[in-house]
Parts: C-alpha cells; structure tokens; sequence
C-alpha cells in the first residue's frame, strides 16, 4: 500500500464527534488534501459512514488512511507521512465532547458541536 499526497494544507486539525473517538480510539487527527492531489496504489478497504462521506483503510495491514466526504478534499491520516510531524494544529471540532484526557495544548481554533453544526455538513444524531 501506497499513498502519496502531492499537495496538502499547512496544518492538521482534529476532531472528537463520537464516530472520529470511535474509529481513531479518542481524537482523529485529519491533513486536509485537494482530490486530485492524492494517488493510492495497493487494497484499501472502503466504508460508507454516513449519507455523504466514506472511510478508508488498507486492506493489508489495517492502517486508517482517510475521510472524505462525497464532495470535498481528502482528510488523510497525517501518521502516514513523517514529513507532517511539524505540521502545527490549526483547529479542532467537538471540543465539547472530548475525552477528559485529551486536552490539545496551544492557541488554535476551537469548536463545540453547536459551533461546528452550525456552519457544516454533519451526521444528524451521531450514534
């Protein structure tokens, strides 16, 4: 399995809505990627997890590899490149449904989930 991004944003973002703590096991961690930019070669497994958005893995191994909704960019894993270890975070969504433990240090934009809802495309009800 390989995935190369050839252009990307300048920064992660993480989200902590209940189907991110469920699928990355507390925040998901996304590096926002333009689709025509991404190439993927090898089996990745592909989910439907919700009416206009779909979940990525490799079929070999497992690794998460990317969110994406029907219409936007990719939301690569940012753990597949060392390079994005010094990305900086520039925001994140649901705060208000965080894990105590996961408590982001620094000065980035920060949403709650009335906040983010109010302004995005979202899973009604999240179960």
């Amino acid at each position: 399995m390989k995935v190369t991004v050839r252009s990307h944003a300048v920064a992660v973002s993480a989200c902590h809505c209940s189907m991110c703590r469920r699928w990355s096991g507390a925040a998901m961690w996304v590096l926002e990627a333009p689709g025509d930019a991404v190439e993927v070669t090898g089996p990745v497994q592909r989910y439907r997890s919700s009416s206009f958005a779909e979940r990525a893995w490799c079929a070999e191994c497992g690794t998460q590899l990317w969110i994406k909704d029907d219409d936007g960019p990719y939301e690569v894993s940012p753990g597949l490149f060392d390079g994005a270890r010094g990305l900086p975070l520039s925001h994140e969504i649901y705060v208000d449904q965080a894990f105590a433990s996961v408590v982001l240090a620094g000065e980035h934009k920060r949403m709650t989930r009335a906040e983010y809802e109010a302004s995005e495309r979202y899973v009604e009800g999240e179960a």
